[in-house]
């Protein structure tokens, strides 16, 4: 039993010594700012979803039934009109 108690004790030790480190990494006003190509990625994502959104029924069927085909197609053409 003292045994068990002993090995929980040395198990549990370090979690409890982690917890003020855990517990910084999770400050807001600590997050990094985004890289040039996240800011970029999520430009196209926000582009793509307003065309999206913008087409009708038909379109959107023409251009590919479901939003992900479309996206793919959409994030191609705008790194191509960049380049």
């Amino acid at each position: 039993m003292l045994f068990r108690s002993v090995l929980l004790a040395c198990l549990a030790a370090p979690l409890l010594l982690a917890q003020p480190v855990l517990a910084k990494e999770k400050d807001p006003a600590a997050a990094k700012e985004p890289t040039v190509s996240q800011s970029a990625a999520r430009e196209r994502q926000k582009t793509c979803g307003a065309e999206w959104r913008a087409l009708s029924v038909a379109d959107k069927a023409a251009k590919g039934p479901k939003w992900p085909q479309y996206f793919s197609k959409c994030v191609k053409r705008l790194k191509e009109q960049k380049a």
